[in-house]
């Protein structure tokens, strides 16, 4: 079967894709302005010439990186030639990226694609230099935050990091945010809520780290 790019919204204002690439299986989106027709990548992550295909008529802002992993940035280097648009990253992975970003992001910045804004949210903790971008009722969360956990983290100093952006930056969004993580489904803020209480209540090592799920760790 051909792959294609899932369309999660639509309406007056915008449309936002889903594409889940190889090796991987990580999720490159899309945001497209309908009153324009500009649009932002979030994420390089692979099939490179599905993903400049799709965008390549749509005047393409920016690339945008949740963060510095190499399964996040694969084609990256390709797409940011190909395309001729500016890559925008946080400072805390720069020095994981094969190319120099154009613009570099902080927490509460609002990237412009025509009429839409993304809010930057930084969440450290997967590495020191990841965000979401919270566009309408989406948040884009990369490998902070999955259905069910965190992303996965290399101490427990990272956990402790990456609990605190999410309670603190995540969870606090609207019941009804929509996350689309940097593989596989999408979530609510309002079920992590619920989980992260639940794993908050039990309690947990200091020496927690790696892959962890609420409910089972």
């Amino acid at each position: 079967m051909s792959k294609v790019f899932e369309l999660i919204e639509q309406n007056e204002e915008m449309e936002l894709y889903r594409l889940e690439t190889e090796p991987f299986g990580t999720n490159a989106y899309s945001v497209i302005c309908r009153k324009t027709g500009e649009s932002i990548l979030v994420d390089a992550p692979g099939d490179a010439a599905l993903i400049e295909n799709k965008l390549k008529d749509s005047g393409v802002k920016y690339i945008l990186l949740t963060h510095g992993h190499m399964d996040h940035t694969m084609v990256l280097e390709e797409l940011h030639r190909s395309l001729g648009t500016a890559l925008a990253a946080h400072e805390g992975d720069t020095d994981k990226l094969p190319v120099r970003p154009d613009k570099q992001l902080k927490d509460g910045d609002r990237i412009e694609c025509g009429k839409l804004k993304l809010e930057v949210i930084h969440t450290p903790g997967h590495t020191a230099g990841s965000i979401c971008f919270k566009t309408g009722n989406y948040l884009i969360s990369g490998d902070t935050i999955f259905p069910g956990g965190p992303g996965k983290t290399a101490s427990p100093e990272d956990f402790k990091t990456i609990t605190v952006s999410i309670r603190d930056k995540v969870l606090t969004l609207p019941d009804e945010t929509i996350i689309l993580p940097g593989h596989g489904a999408s979530t609510t803020v309002k079920r992590e809520k619920e989980l992260f209480a639940e794993f908050s209540r039990r309690g947990y090592s200091d020496l927690l780290c790696g892959d962890v799920t609420w409910l089972e760790s």
